[in-house]
């Protein structure tokens, strides 16, 4: 069940490879997911010292946040992935210049999982066109509408 998703990863980049993680999260952070408060419009994803991190994702707190911890909405967070994931994501990225972005959060057996995308970046043309085909395809949709009335 998908939590949220990143629409401006598949606007700005062609997603060439997808890998399920992990995160490491506080339990503040897991209730006002739960609760929808997260967005992952500027986020990505880095990999430090052979570890993957997800940055930039803005998770808000809940008003009935703990009084002892103070939440900071916007945090680094690691990710969790095989080592043979890790390396193939380093390998790709160092050499082959793609980019890591995060796609979407969503549950799998009750835990919150991030999917990311290995990406490539789309020239100003390439964003023109796919506006283009979403266009049509709407314009599609709407007829086939029209004729089954």
């Amino acid at each position: 069940m998908t939590i949220v998703d990143n629409k401006k990863a598949f606007f700005d980049f062609f997603i060439e490879e997808r890998f399920e993680a992990g995160i490491v999260l506080q339990g503040w952070e897991v209730k006002a997911i739960r609760a929808g408060r997260v967005q992952l419009k500027e986020a990505y994803v880095i990999v430090r010292n052979g570890e993957v991190f997800l940055f930039g994702a803005h998770i808000s707190a809940l008003a009935a946040a703990s009084t002892h911890v103070s939440p900071e909405a916007v945090r680094t967070r690691k990710l969790l992935l095989h080592a043979k994931e890790i390396d193939k994501l380093i390998g790709k990225v160092e050499r082959s210049g793609y980019t890591m972005v995060p796609l979407n959060l969503h549950y799998l057996k009750g835990r919150v999982k991030c999917e990311i995308g290995l990406a490539k970046g789309k020239k100003q043309h390439d964003k023109r066109e796919t506006e283009k085909q979403r266009d049509s395809q709407r314009e599609i949709q709407a007829a086939m509408k029209q004729h089954r009335r």
